[in-house]
């Protein structure tokens, strides 16, 4: 019988909670709480190696594992071309688009849209492409997706212990100092981010534009747009994290995850994947396609 895999790495330190509330959404075979719910009952997932319930509990650092009949788990496919940056037989990179969540329990998701634009892996332990990370709704960039069982639970690993190196791009409103630390707490954790100003321009509305390189040393909600905010100079185009009288409507969210470095889990070639900055950047810094990033 075919099996259709799909795994999960518990974060070291979160709120201990029933897998039942703590599993919905993290699994596309089942992304709602009834679906989670009716898969736990068939025993088709386990955490540690153990088969799970609605009672098991998640305490942080689990591997969790779902594997589900192919018949039980076809559903409508979601057809949303994705430019793909680079792929082999075990991981690809792509960008992502604003507008469209990462995964969770939408249908127009990232990850309900990468069977249709990968090649399946020929390997023996292939499964459904995985996202292994997120980036906000609006936000745009690189996404690293996991093909494969080793490669998937390799890569959770690599971003539990900080092993990818994750670069930002974005524009910020004000007068900023070159480069600078921020270590800003974000729902009571520790949370650490890096800047350096690339280019400024003046602009008649908010005194002057930054084109400021981000890169983030914790990986909290939300947290380049709450850092920029919190030193009072927010994203360009953000309405959530934002000083009100500079709120932008209408251009989306100029902000964009520029890169990703790593040594290849399974091949240890240290690969540097880049997805170039979207036309509306060079509207407002015509060189920005031309700065060596």
């Amino acid at each position: 019988m075919d099996i259709h895999t799909e795994f999960h790495l518990v974060p070291e330190h979160i709120t201990p909670n029933r897998l039942q509330e703590y599993g919905v959404g993290i699994f596309m075979a089942c992304p709602t709480k009834s679906a989670l719910k009716k898969t736990l009952k068939k025993q088709y997932i386990t955490v540690n190696g153990i088969i799970a319930s609605t009672a098991t509990m998640i305490q942080g650092g689990e591997s969790i594992e779902l594997c589900i009949p192919k018949d039980v788990s076809e559903k409508r496919k979601l057809v949303f071309p994705l430019k793909v940056l680079y792929e082999d037989e075990h991981l690809a990179l792509i960008h992502k688009p604003a507008g469209i969540l990462v995964s969770g329990n939408s249908f127009k998701t990232i990850a309900n849209a990468l069977s249709q634009n990968l090649q399946r892996s020929t390997l023996e332990d292939a499964t459904t492409p995985q996202p292994i990370h997120r980036l906000d709704y609006a936000t745009t960039g690189i996404i690293l997706v996991g093909k494969t069982g080793r490669s998937i639970r390799a890569l959770y690993k690599m971003f539990e212990h900080k092993e990818i190196d994750k670069l930002y791009f974005a524009i910020t409103i004000g007068t900023m100092e070159p480069q600078g630390f921020i270590s800003h707490e974000i729902e009571g954790k520790d949370s650490r981010s890096k800047y350096k100003v690339v280019d400024t321009v003046p602009s008649p509305r908010f005194g002057c534009l930054n084109l400021v390189q981000l890169i983030p040393e914790t990986g909290r909600t939300h947290q380049l747009r709450r850092h920029m905010l919190h030193i009072g100079k927010p994203i360009l185009g953000d309405k959530d994290y934002a000083i009100e009288s500079l709120i932008l409507n209408g251009k989306g969210l100029y902000l964009h995850a520029y890169s990703l470095k790593f040594v290849h889990p399974i091949s240890k070639e240290t690969l540097i994947i880049k997805d170039p900055l979207p036309e509306k950047f060079a509207k407002i810094f015509p060189e920005s396609n031309h700065i060596n990033l």
